[in-house]
């Protein structure tokens, strides 16, 4: 069964990788994870905390489970909104449910 491994190949010692490639490897790691990953994920966070932030009265919105509405009421202390969908149907919906402000008039083109 000698003819199947290559008697240099068996034979040489394998070789003693430095710590230093290793290092530097890591550290390139941890850059490609920032700039793809991190960053832009805080962000989309930060974008998302000014517009909680920056929601009013009138305002109309799209929630995270696809319902639009209309704001017409707003908690200050709790992080609570009230979202009128239609003449006679009101939501009460977190602040961190809308995912965007609509323009003026949306609803009425619906």
């Amino acid at each position: 069964m000698d003819f199947l491994i290559s008697k240099a190949h068996a034979a040489s010692a394998p070789q003693q990788g430095g710590g230093f490639e290793m290092l530097i490897m890591l550290l390139i790691f941890g850059v490609v994870f920032y700039f793809m990953i991190y960053r832009p994920q805080a962000k989309r966070v930060k974008e998302h905390k000014s517009l909680m932030e920056a929601l009013s009265k009138g305002d109309e919105v799209l929630t995270q489970g696809g319902i639009v509405g209309k704001i017409t009421k707003v908690s200050a202390e709790k992080d609570f909104i009230v979202v009128s969908v239609s003449d006679s149907v009101e939501l009460t919906v977190q602040k961190a449910a809308v995912s965007a402000v609509l323009p003026k008039g949306t609803m009425k083109s619906l």
